[in-house]
């Protein structure tokens, strides 16, 4: 029983081997079946990571094209706007050849920017080129646009030399980019009004009058005989003091014409004892009265310039040291006038620049007497007030803006009745209030640079940062009047930076 027992079970047992290998081809067959499943599933899902990589990196690089492409254009904007700015004609009345008008200004940055999309394989017909403030005299930022393809399995439709090329889906994608040349946005260089001088030259403490800088003995001269001259119905005016050697080989660098600015180091401008001194009409009373204050007309030909004769002598160690012990007392101002030119070869004296009575050729004549009686009242460049209007208004006495600000000067009605100003539409009377609150300002926050900030997105933002606040329109404001003096001859321009703001 017991062998017929162990007999069954292996009976049993074969039958279930038998069963067992009967069954193994469709389980088989089943598990081939799960395993090719399972590698389509990860090959899909390789492909389809793949394809998000493939289209990551295509964005990426559209991104990049139109950044490079904005960044070109702006550069070439930075480095055209003094050539934009500068003044049609020389002294001497030929055509200034460094001279671009403003179409010429657009369609170089226009190529700079075509010129980099080609060179990051970018065609012509996938970017497109824009000026968002094309309509001011001095356009500051550009925004490029670059469309392109992305292949989802990395083949391009297209046509290959045997037909069409069939493709994988894809999809169109753009990018864009601005980017702008604008002026630092702390205050640096001569905007900055410098406690002390550097640069080469003067090197002690700088005063300063209608914004322009001088030793301190000479600021007090100035002073009294600008209050006998006041006496007299005559308001005098800085248009330029101390300018460094550094100073006046950027000033130089931007207008390379020795009739229009001297060459550095060879003017007693250096010393901060010489001003140029106006307006017009002051030219008499200074040449009869000049002197009882220690000022003598240095050259003949040039009856604006004035220097101070009494010790310490100019840029001499003892002049130096004038200030030092009580401190300079810096007056409120703005930006410079003007090149001066006492050097070998061209007969001594200031460049035509410095005779220009302390305001730019680009002010109408109308408002060239109310905008220097309103700098020597409140102590502000004439200069930068007249730029400041070029850029408010053009000068339109009528002028409304879309926020409501009214006149030459741009007042809203709030600011206009803070400062007593009755009716905007009056030049003369916004001339004045104009000049009073860039005085506040400059006394304020320091500098005209972050006064002209303020004058446009008003003090609050100024003071939160100490700087030209991120507000595109009061980013391109300061930069469009710092160019604009600077074009002038009126300033020396602080290097602007190239930088992508969107």
């Amino acid at each position: 029983m017991g062998s017929r027992g162990r007999g069954g079970v292996r009976a049993e047992a074969q039958r279930q081997a038998t069963a067992a290998l009967r069954r193994r081809p469709d389980e088989r067959g089943q598990a081939l079946l799960l395993a090719l499943g399972g590698a389509f599933v990860l090959l899909a899902g390789a492909l389809a990571l793949v394809a998000i990589a493939g289209a990551v990196t295509g964005k990426g690089r559209v991104q990049r094209a139109a950044d490079l492409a904005a960044i070109s254009a702006a550069r070439s904007m930075r480095d055209d706007l003094p050539r934009l700015l500068s003044t049609p004609t020389l002294p001497n009345g030929l055509p200034n050849l460094r001279h671009i008008e403003k179409a010429v200004y657009l369609s170089r940055a226009r190529d700079a920017a075509f010129g980099a999309a080609k060179a990051n394989g970018v065609s012509a017909a996938q970017l497109r080129v824009s000026f968002p403030d094309r309509t001011s005299f001095a356009p500051v930022r550009v925004k490029a646009v670059v469309r392109g393809h992305i292949d989802v399995g990395g083949v391009r439709k297209g046509k290959s030399g045997d037909g069409e090329r069939k493709g994988r889906d894809g999809a169109e994608i753009e990018a864009s980019a601005v980017a702008e040349a604008a002026a630092p946005a702390t205050a640096s260089g001569p905007a900055a009004m410098p406690a002390m001088a550097s640069g080469g030259g003067y090197s002690g403490p700088l005063v300063y009058r209608n914004g322009e800088g001088m030793r301190p003995d000479v600021a007090a001269a100035f002073d009294r005989m600008a209050a006998a001259a006041a006496r007299a119905g005559i308001a005098l005016v800085v248009n330029s003091g101390f300018r460094s050697d550094a100073e006046q080989a950027a000033l130089f660098a931007a207008h390379p014409d020795p009739r229009w600015v001297a060459p550095p180091g060879h003017s007693l401008h250096r010393c901060a004892t010489e001003l140029d001194l106006g307006p017009e009409s002051a030219y008499a009373w200074l040449a009869a009265n000049a002197g009882r204050f220690g000022f003598v007309q240095r050259y003949s030909w040039e009856a604006w310039h004035y220097g101070y004769a009494r010790p310490p002598a100019p840029c001499s160690a003892a002049g130096n040291a004038v200030g030092r012990t009580t401190g300079a007392v810096g007056g409120a101002g703005g930006a410079g006038s003007g090149g001066d030119g006492a050097f070998p070869g061209a007969g001594g004296g200031d460049g035509a620049v410095s005779g220009s009575g302390g305001l730019p050729s680009f002010v109408p004549a109308r408002f060239r007497a109310p905008l220097l009686r309103a700098a020597a009242r409140w102590n502000v460049s004439a200069a930068l007030l007249a730029a400041q209007l070029m850029a408010e208004s053009n000068f339109n006495p009528f002028a409304v803006s879309p926020a409501g600000a009214q006149g030459i000067a741009q007042f809203i009605p709030s600011t206009a009745a803070a400062y007593g100003l009755r009716d905007p539409f009056n030049p003369v009377e916004a001339i004045d209030a104009q000049a009073h609150l860039m005085s506040d300002l400059i006394r304020q926050l320091g500098s005209p640079q972050l006064a002209l900030a303020a004058y446009n997105a008003g003090p609050a933002p100024v003071e939160a940062c100490h700087c030209v606040p991120a507000i595109p329109e009061t980013t391109a404001y300061v930069s469009r009047i710092l160019a604009l003096l600077g074009g002038a001859g009126a300033l020396v321009v602080p290097s602007f930076e190239v930088r992508l703001v969107a």
